[in-house]
């Protein structure tokens, strides 16, 4: 699956500069990707049989796993199990990627289906191995990885979910179950939801707009643009809350009967933490650090209220546009070059792989109708160039979205040496190259930008995007967590909205007022659709990006190195063993406050030029 993202906050006073440019001059805007697959209609077929036929071969080998199997035979086996990885994440993805195109196309829609069906039947077909490794004694199980060094980590992942492992006829029933409920309703979310029509009044004209174009409006300078703009967007979300609302109330429970009652977890929160390979303590001390840290960002928007020249900040307009300047406009092209150019000021290795993603058109940028919201990067195996999707409206948030995208598909390229087992990190480290890329990009305007009126501005982007990716999403988190329960004792949409609204208003306490159509956003929130509890990761690395940029600032060239290293290493390892090579301890409070320190020192240096 792929890396998602929110949209980013806005930023201003982004000003093009001279870089290198390709052959043509000119970058695509459109992705090419024939690289998965040349001929939909011509080579799918032959490739899925050719995989399947692979799938079969492996069967094969089902009874001579026993207590006497050789470190090189088992070696031999998980070459072959990557094989079948790499085929396989081929053509998900390629069916993935037409389907993000236009998610209103039927044939995409179908083919996907389609796809994820034969792939999941062929997963089950291979069950039967994990299951044995599982069960392996120790002593077995440290020989045989001892002559499987490239797999140990992804051999150890399998075992870290030994307790919480069905029969192989349970798990099979599973894997169908997900495909035709939670994945079906995850579709039926994004069709409904991408293909929502909205109509706003810019400059005394009616229009009809998408939802990526009406947010646009959200960072409007005029206030009452912003507002009409997000009343009018929920308003449309509300006429189909009923919809919406129990098509989550359906995942959350669908989540509850497998994660708790059949698997066993203790908290629902807690299956995700294991796939993350995140200690519940971590995830724990993270939320509670992030809620004890809310009086910051009140007192940040209390601070932007006066710069906008508003006394009684509404939530309507926490992303207004710095003192109501226009915000300016960047062509695709000059955002390419923007972004390359600090990238290249950090490291030349990272923005010779991130043009590299252009210059193979892996990066789809148009905006039209049905075409999938927001943004996101696919790593789809090693050694292929990542495939980027981005709404570009040519705003100066789109700009940033571009280099956090960027920054995901460098993490994947430089992680190319491990097996496709492993060279994905997991979740909350994956946010880790995307959110440094946009500091890389932030500090690089901030430091050629001399007017003290701009930088001013730039203070406030800052703020703005560490407040969009470390509270918003901790709150998000919060909710989830409250919703879960909620609905395992009964709880109704109407419940689940209230809810929603108390949170928000513990979150923005008497620094921000709340109009009462905010009780609806939880139900615009794809994430909490398709992968419950996700959105702690954007916390997890904002907070650690903090620390590492921190760490830069003070080392200066010599951190460098460190930091490649540590994106290198991809998915290879523990996030506790590839942090803690930096001198990070991430259960820790005093760690996650260091991060909450950097921000008050942001806030305290916007509040100095006032």
């Amino acid at each position: 699956m792929p890396v998602f993202s929110t949209t980013r906050a806005s930023r201003t006073s982004i000003r093009p500069r001279t870089l290198r440019r390709s052959a043509t001059g000119r970058y695509a805007d459109t992705w090419d990707t024939s690289h998965l697959l040349t001929d939909r209609k011509r080579d799918f077929e032959p490739a899925m049989k050719a995989l399947e036929a692979k799938v079969a071969g492996f069967e094969s080998v089902r009874e001579t796993l026993t207590g006497d199997l050789s470190a090189a035979a088992m070696f031999t086996l998980l070459q072959q199990q990557e094989e079948i990885a790499v085929d396989a994440a081929r053509l998900g993805a390629h069916a993935y990627l037409w389907y993000s195109e236009n998610t209103a196309d039927g044939a995409a829609r179908s083919h996907k289906t389609l796809v994820e069906d034969r792939l999941t039947a062929l997963h089950n077909r291979l069950l039967f191995f994990d299951l044995w490794w599982q069960g392996v004694d120790p002593d077995l199980a440290r020989r045989l990885m001892e002559g499987a060094i490239r797999y140990r980590y992804h051999l150890e992942t399998i075992r870290r979910f030994t307790p919480h492992t069905l029969s192989e006829p349970e798990e099979k029933i599973l894997n169908i179950k997900n495909t035709t409920g939670r994945s079906a309703i995850t579709t039926l979310y994004d069709i409904v939801t991408n293909g929502l029509t909205f109509s706003l009044s810019v400059k005394g004209k009616r229009q009809t707009v998408s939802r990526e174009e009406l947010s646009t409006y959200f960072r409007s300078a005029q206030a009452g643009q912003r507002e009409a703009a997000y009343r009018e967007f929920y308003r449309v979300f509300h006429q189909h809350h009923d919809v919406l609302g129990e098509m989550y109330r359906a995942l959350v429970s669908d989540w509850k009967a497998e994660q708790l009652e059949l698997r066993h977890f203790s908290a629902p929160i807690q299956s995700r933490n294991l796939s993350n390979d995140i200690p519940d303590e971590a995830v724990s001390t993270l939320l509670k650090v992030c809620i004890k840290n809310a009086a910051v960002f009140q007192h940040y928007f209390r601070i932007k209220g006066k710069l906008c020249k508003s006394p009684k900040m509404s939530r309507y307009h926490i992303y207004a546009p710095f003192r109501g300047s226009k915000e300016a406009s960047y062509s695709y092209q000059d955002a390419i070059r923007l972004v390359l150019e600090s990238y290249r000021g950090f490291s030349p290795k990272m923005a010779d792989l991130a043009e590299q993603v252009f210059a193979e058109r892996h990066v789809d940028a148009r905006i039209h109708a049905g075409k999938i919201g927001g943004a996101y990067c696919y790593s789809v195996i090693p050694g292929s160039t990542p495939y980027v999707l981005l709404n570009y409206t040519g705003k100066a948030r789109d700009v940033a979205t571009m280099a956090h995208e960027l920054g995901h598909a460098v993490h994947g390229m430089l992680a190319a040496h491990h097996s496709i087992f492993t060279f994905h990190s997991t979740l909350p480290l994956a946010e880790t190259a995307s959110v440094f890329g946009e500091r890389i990009l932030s500090d690089a305007l901030l430091q050629q930008e001399h007017n003290a009126n701009v930088r001013q501005g730039l203070l406030v982007d800052q703020l703005d995007d560490v407040y969009a990716t470390v509270m918003r999403q901790a709150y998000f988190v919060q909710f989830e967590r409250s919703a879960h329960d909620m609905v395992a004792n009964g709880a109704t949409v109407q419940d689940l909205a209230d809810e929603y609204a108390h949170l928000l208003q513990q979150q923005f306490g008497k620094a921000v007022s709340v109009p009462k159509e905010f009780q609806w956003e939880w139900v615009t929130i794809p994430h909490i659709y398709a992968s419950p509890f996700y959105c702690y990761a954007y916390s997890f690395g904002n907070l650690l990006v903090l620390a590492l940029y921190g760490m830069y600032k003070q080392q200066g060239s010599a951190f460098i190195p460190r930091y490649l290293e540590l994106l290198a290493m991809g998915g290879s390892e523990s996030p506790a063993s590839i942090l803690g090579k930096v001198g990070v301890d991430m259960c820790s409070p005093d760690f996650w406050q260091a991060g909450f320190e950097m921000i008050k020192e942001m806030v305290q240096a916007l509040e100095r030029t006032i």
